[in-house]
């Protein structure tokens, strides 16, 4: 066979030259436009979907009501009105909400496609009022006019908030979250339970039975579904059940990064408040005469005894072994710094206290998991101290130049609201920041029902 004239090769050469760069300028265009997409598609702010999470409608399983019916009547139909329309972002909180916030545009963007998508789905034993253990699910009617809920009165006022808001599902399959409804505070007052091991023993049954009779608790193992407690009692409320201890999302005012059973980056940091019905007026900063207030219990705390040994005979500052000679309230009102120290909680309600009564708070508790950090900038309108700095409060706090202390007051102004609940939740309320946590732990993987 002849070989092709010297041309004819130089021709085929070229042909297969161009075929090649043609070949590969089609794949990187191709590589391009899919690049695009996927970024498209994992932007934070791009819509989201259940694509990842694909649910058969028909292995749906209804079960009966008297066993965590999925036929629960409608909250909304039942035992609450319909719900207000959610909180819209004008351009003026855009200019005026920069100050206290890591990045208040992104949040407020992220915060409104939340209002929009996200849905939990609550078991019906909180509707269920034949129940023998009804007082344990159902949510108190009145918590705002129960001063004696005192440190668990933000676990009974985020039941009821969810239930006002327009966030709940009848239909498990549109849920990305799950909530189990028990009370720990209901559970401690209750003769029949009461202990911290007959409350985790109850715990652990009642998510048992959760996750046998439904589908919903196994597509994640858990990981989608959450509960609320506050203060000390909730401690030991999921360990003698693995899937709700290791898994589920608790909501807590005891957040810790030393605390058994607290995972900051799975679990979220609840605002711990006492029942108010009212945001009262703030006293200004030229009204301020004090400098530094605190009332406390010194019991099961090395270092509120010792602030008391250091600094409880200052002229200059307001600090007490238990109570004050002057109404509680009134400490708050009249100083410019109030402090957070560690009793047998890393939490207390005194930084909530501190921000309603607008002094600025002084957290004096190592390793606090402060609520809402990954919003607002705590650094803007409190100040951080280190246990062991104790011996340098005042010089610290002197050092504030004016300038930098009516900063932050206004600062402080801003965030109040999100440490304030309302029985129908409104605005950027302590409900709906605490929900926003929930919101950034949805993309959890969860198998088809």
């Amino acid at each position: 066979m002849k070989r092709p004239p010297k041309l004819q090769q130089k021709r085929l050469l070229e042909m297969l030259v161009l075929a090649v760069l043609l070949s590969s300028s089609c794949i990187a265009l191709f590589g391009f436009y899919k690049h695009r997409a996927f970024l498209a598609s994992t932007s934070p702010l791009a819509p989201r979907s259940n694509t990842f999470f694909p649910i058969q409608n028909h292995h749906l399983r209804y079960y009966n009501r008297q066993n965590l019916s999925l036929h629960a009547p409608q909250p909304a139909a039942t035992l609450y009105p319909k719900p207000p329309p959610p909180p819209q972002t004008n351009a003026v909180d855009s200019v005026l909400e920069t100050g206290p916030y890591h990045n208040w545009e992104l949040f407020a963007a992220d915060f409104q496609e939340m209002m929009q998508h996200l849905k939990i789905f609550v078991y019906p034993d909180i509707f269920n009022k034949s129940s023998p253990f009804a007082n344990i699910f159902l949510p108190r009617e009145n918590p705002l006019d129960d001063p004696k809920l005192g440190n668990y009165f933000s676990e009974h006022m985020f039941k009821v908030s969810l239930l006002h808001s327009p966030l709940i599902t009848a239909n498990p399959e549109k849920a990305l979250f799950f909530f189990l409804p028990f009370s720990i505070n209901n559970l401690r007052n209750d003769p029949r339970v009461h202990s911290e091991a007959k409350i985790s023993q109850f715990v652990a049954q009642y998510t048992s039975s959760i996750s046998n009779s439904l589908r919903f608790w196994n597509a994640s193992g858990g990981a989608d579904h959450f509960y609320v407690c506050c203060h000390s009692v909730g401690r030991e409320a999921p360990s003698k059940h693995h899937g709700l201890r290791n898994n589920a999302i608790q909501l807590t005012c005891c957040s810790s990064y030393f605390q058994r059973f607290y995972l900051s980056h799975k679990d979220v940091g609840l605002p711990q408040v006492w029942p108010r019905t009212d945001q009262t007026a703030l006293n200004p900063p030229h009204a301020r005469h004090r400098l530094v207030y605190f009332a406390g219990r010194v019991q099961n705390s090395q270092v509120r005894q010792q602030l008391i040994n250091l600094w409880g005979n200052d002229t200059q500052l307001d600090i007490f072994n238990g109570s004050p000679t002057f109404p509680y309230e009134e400490g708050f009102k009249r100083s410019k710094f109030c402090l957070h120290v560690k009793g047998y909680e890393v939490n207390t309600a005194r930084v909530s206290d501190a921000i309603h009564y607008g002094c600025i708070p002084v957290i004096i508790s190592n390793y606090y998991d402060l609520p809402f950090s990954n919003v607002v900038d705590w650094s803007k309108f409190s100040v951080v101290i280190n246990q062991r700095d104790i011996a340098s409060l005042k010089t610290r706090l002197l050092s504030i130049k004016r300038e930098m202390y009516l900063r932050m007051y206004h600062n402080l102004c801003k965030v109040r609201r999100h440490f304030f609940w309302h029985t129908t939740p409104r605005g950027y309320d302590s409900f709906y920041m605490t929900v926003y946590q929930l919101w950034l732990r949805r993309s959890t993987l969860r198998l088809s029902y």
